[in-house]
């Protein structure tokens, strides 16, 4: 190969890299936040991710309920969904008797 044609290919090669400098530089000068859209969820699904009611909440809160005089009420919505105990109630339900055991003695 002769000189001329390395000569060539360093300044081809200078000037890439040059580019690349370039667009480096304007990466790092345009450092605004980039927006990004969050997909939407409704609002089931974000109750859910949220927080799960467990057993122990449900069954502390009907606790303080029934020592506040209200055990025949605690025992009705027990029975409203299906079960002799809270125990034998489908989780799925715990949300409901959450919000029917926070009116009770505000009725």
């Amino acid at each position: 190969m002769s000189k001329i044609k390395l000569l060539l290919d360093v300044v081809s090669d200078m000037r890439s890299l040059a580019d690349s400098l370039q667009a480096v530089a304007e990466v790092l000068m345009g450092n605004e936040p980039v927006e990004t859209i969050e997909p939407a969820t409704t609002v089931k699904e974000s109750e859910q991710k949220k927080k799960e009611i467990t057993l122990e909440e449900i069954r502390g809160k009907l606790a303080e309920k029934s020592q506040a005089g209200l055990t025949a009420q605690v025992r009705e919505i027990i029975k409203k969904y299906g079960g002799s105990k809270l125990s034998e109630v489908d989780p799925k339900h715990y949300a409901d008797i959450l919000k029917d055991a926070e009116v009770l003695g505000n009725e």
